[in-house]
């Protein structure tokens, strides 16, 4: 089929627009990335804006991670958020399952009950105040159970499960399996795309999160990446100036390879959970 010219005017607009925009969302990683693995002599000779690097250095991320706390942030980080990504998937699974369930007793009311507190929160105070009351403060255990459960997450998980066809579920019980063999053997078996979507958006969340560990720990031993990041971002210099200015690493230089280190994992993990995202937002939120 022939395309007229106002169609292949659109396309042509329509393509230079997504061009351009995807360059403005690359081109800042990009340019993070060139800073962090620039020679210093080369930074001065462009008057401190690179794009290419003509010649790659390391010495940046050697200091980083000999020099800094970002080595034990960083372990600090992949363990509470693999913690808890893998506690929120559970407790939200188990809870959407049992929300699905238009015969549960006082399914309406928990309902009405979680879609309030999408609304209104008890406030930072109220939240400080049961934290410290139930001892987590300065704790592994406050970062890891802050923001488990997303009421968002489970209302997509729900629909998920509205959406399966019930024979499925009637044929497991028929034959035997109880509610959590059918939930185990059946339904998560076919939940890989939720899973993977609700999955990506814990670990984002909890990787990102820095409030909490501001407000509730107080030993910076224990804190993740994004405390350690800020307060490395905020010094004036980083680095001090060695004999050999081509072996000088600026602040600048170390900044930049924090963030690098920071985004990395979520880039690393982020194509393998591609083909399941998009999926599993659409097919859980078809029905509310």
């Amino acid at each position: 089929m022939r395309t007229s010219r106002g169609e292949r005017l659109f396309y042509v607009c329509n393509y230079a627009v997504l061009a351009v925009s995807g360059f403005l969302a690359v081109f800042p990683f990009f340019y993070i990335l060139s800073v962090s693995l620039t020679p210093y002599v080369e930074v001065i000779r462009h008057g401190g804006f690179i794009i290419i690097p003509r010649h790659i250095t390391f010495e940046a991320y050697r200091q980083l991670f000999e020099n800094s706390e970002i080595p034990r942030a960083f372990l600090n980080s992949l363990f509470i958020t693999g913690t808890s990504t893998l506690l929120g998937l559970v407790l939200t699974t188990m809870l959407a399952y049992g929300l699905a369930k238009k015969t549960l007793p006082g399914r309406k009311v928990i309902l009405l009950v979680l879609l309030f507190t999408i609304f209104f929160s008890g406030g930072l105070i109220p939240q400080y105040l049961l934290m410290k009351w139930l001892g987590l403060l300065n704790t592994y255990t406050v970062l890891i159970l802050s923001g488990t459960v997303s009421v968002f997450n489970t209302f997509v998980m729900k629909g998920f499960f509205e959406n399966m066809p019930e024979g499925l579920e009637e044929a497991a019980l028929i034959d035997g399996a109880t509610e959590l063999q059918t939930l185990r053997k059946i339904i998560l078996p076919l939940s890989k795309p939720v899973m993977a979507t609700i999955g990506l958006f814990y670990a984002v969340g909890h990787w990102n999160s820095f409030f909490e560990a501001v407000l509730y720990v107080r030993d910076t031993a224990k804190h993740p990446l994004q405390p350690v990041l800020q307060k490395m971002l905020m010094v004036p210099d980083a680095s001090e100036i060695m004999g050999n200015i081509e072996d000088y690493v600026p602040s600048e230089a170390l900044k930049m390879a924090a963030v690098v280190v920071t985004i990395f994992p979520i880039l690393i993990v982020y194509p393998f959970l591609q083909q399941h995202f998009t999926k599993g937002v659409l097919l859980g939120s078809i029905k509310g």
